[in-house]
């Protein structure tokens, strides 16, 4: 269901749409792919130029490859639309640093401490911070909810899965630790 219409009139001026695709290769590996975009609905004047209505500010793509492990075994970044040709583009090379870190445990710390502020660009190292739960959403299905005696994944990640929840009482009652 989307947002209730709003009661004021108003005009929009920028859309960014991100998205992430899940794969599962041939050779057992796992590739998640983001991409972002930036467009006005007006002209915008850049420093370097134009940009019309409708035209991207931002295009930005990145691959990171990882096994079942969650570790990243090689990563691809791409920006086919910048605000400053020749210099945003430049640091794509340096998000190879990230190989050999796993997106699972303090990933988001390890992103921002090697990329962040003007180590990388802002934009794909925000879209690669949501890597993560693009790469949990794409193993969802392959594995067992209940694998073993393992507790699941899912639990003590969410509000709605909290191990005291009414939703895990219900659903994962193996787990429940609310009250009685």
């Amino acid at each position: 269901m989307p947002l209730a219409i709003s009661p004021v009139v108003r005009t929009r001026l920028h859309t960014r749409r991100v998205t992430y695709e899940g794969f599962q290769r041939d050779d057992g590996l796992f590739d998640i792919e983001g991409h972002l975009t930036d467009v006005k609905d007006q002209d915008f004047p850049l420093l370097t130029g134009l940009r019309t209505a409708g035209e991207a500010i931002h295009d930005m793509w990145v691959r990171v490859t990882v096994g079942s492990d969650y570790v990243i075994r090689a990563i691809e970044v791409k920006t086919d639309e910048m605000p400053y040709p020749g210099a945003c583009d430049e640091i794509t090379p340096a998000y190879s640093a990230l190989v050999g870190i796993s997106l699972l445990h303090g990933f988001r710390k390890s992103l921002f401490a090697a990329m962040g502020g003007v180590r990388g660009c802002s934009h794909i190292t925000e879209l690669l911070a949501q890597a993560p739960t693009a790469a949990v959403q794409t193993f969802a299905g392959l594995r067992h909810e209940m694998q073993d005696d393992a507790k699941p994944f899912q639990l003590d990640r969410c509000h709605a899965l909290e191990t005291s929840s009414d939703t895990v009482r219900r659903y994962y009652a193996r787990w429940y630790r609310g009250a009685a």
